[in-house]
């Protein structure tokens, strides 16, 4: 009997019926928003912590070769000193509650700029109501964790409905169809999420990725880890941790080796010498840590790529707590956090 108080497991499994509800939700908003032209708009900020900060860091790096104009996550209270009435500013709250998103977005209506907010019916929609601003809702899920999705297909479209992202409709359908099919794979009975967690089992992962796609997908796989499994896990990227990070694996090894296990995220869009050091990355940690293991993404398209190793970290961790009897579901100390703040 798999401990799952929150359905955790067939949100997951429901990622891609999920996404085809935001693309036509999104739509049918976008279809009637009152949005500046696209030469209007001088720069763009995404505002979100937590999934909400993770989806923004993935819609940079999906969007960040080909978009015109600068592009800032900003994970945060408040907003940039930039935001005035040439920004777009798109906010992220799953729960339309995060204190965060909400002080940025009230400060960016100040500051005059044009306010997309994504998110469940809290206050964000109650200020996007009151001042009248784009509102999208995302579909429901029993945590923000569960539905990246949900908060990244929204805000890609916006940028594609604006012209910032051109082919974006085409990159997003081709990323559904990616997911539904790594789905299929993950729900069998012997599959490779099974088959990592099981390898993994109590030790703390560490996730490495290549520097932009590899590594704000690492981050999320960690942040997955942290909140599904309970566990300590830990993710940088190439090339940044050959140049600090990798010094630190120089002595220790007879700890390291009982502690941790490496997960290398590639996939197709790697930089050549970005590729050739996560090869030789592996090569020092197969002699520190307890098992290297390297997770090869899949699809057509680098949102396609992206998203298909999110899916697969969600049910990575999913299965490590599993294997170590965790229920996947509850974060209360988040929840406790900010209570004693005074933000719940």
């Amino acid at each position: 009997m798999i401990l799952d108080s929150l359905g955790m497991f067939d949100a997951a499994a429901a990622a891609p019926e999920r996404m085809n509800i935001a693309i036509a939700q999104t739509k049918a908003v976008l279809a009637k928003a009152d949005l500046p032209p696209h030469d209007e708009i001088a720069n763009v900020v995404l505002a979100g912590v937590g999934t909400s900060g993770h989806a923004g860091s993935l819609l940079l790096e999906a969007v960040g070769p080909t978009i015109a104009v600068p592009l800032v996550v900003h994970r945060g209270y408040g907003v940039p000193h930039f935001v005035d009435e040439s920004t777009l500013v798109i906010a992220m709250s799953f729960t339309g509650n995060t204190a965060e998103v909400v002080d940025a977005v009230t400060e960016a209506v100040d500051d005059g700029a044009t306010v997309v907010c994504i998110g469940g019916d809290g206050e964000l929609a109650a200020i996007a109501q009151r001042e009248n601003l784009t509102s999208i809702n995302v579909p429901e899920a029993p945590a923000a964790r569960a539905a990246i999705d949900s908060l990244l297909v929204p805000a890609l479209l916006t940028l594609d409905h604006l012209g910032f992202y051109p082919g974006g409709d085409e990159w997003i359908r081709l990323a559904q169809q990616q997911v539904e099919q790594r789905r299929n794979a993950l729900i069998a009975e012997n599959n490779p999420a099974r088959a990592l967690a099981r390898r993994i089992g109590r030790a703390l992962p560490i996730v490495y990725g290549g520097n932009g796609p590899g590594g704000a997908v690492a981050s999320f796989w960690k942040s997955q880890f942290n909140t599904n499994a309970k566990v300590a896990a830990f993710a940088n990227q190439v090339p940044e941790l050959t140049h600090n990070e990798i010094v630190g694996w120089g002595t220790n090894g007879d700890v390291t080796r009982q502690v941790f296990q490496a997960i290398l995220l590639r996939h197709e869009f790697e930089h050549p010498s970005v590729a050739a050091r996560i090869d030789l990355v592996e090569e020092i940690l197969v002699e520190v840590v307890g098992e290297v293991y390297s997770v090869e993404a899949q699809g057509e398209g680098l949102l396609a790529q992206m998203m298909d190793l999110l899916l697969f970290g969600t049910f990575v961790s999913l299965n490590v707590a599993v294997e170590t009897d965790v229920d996947p579901g509850p974060i209360a100390i988040v929840d406790e956090i900010a209570e004693r703040i005074g933000e719940s």
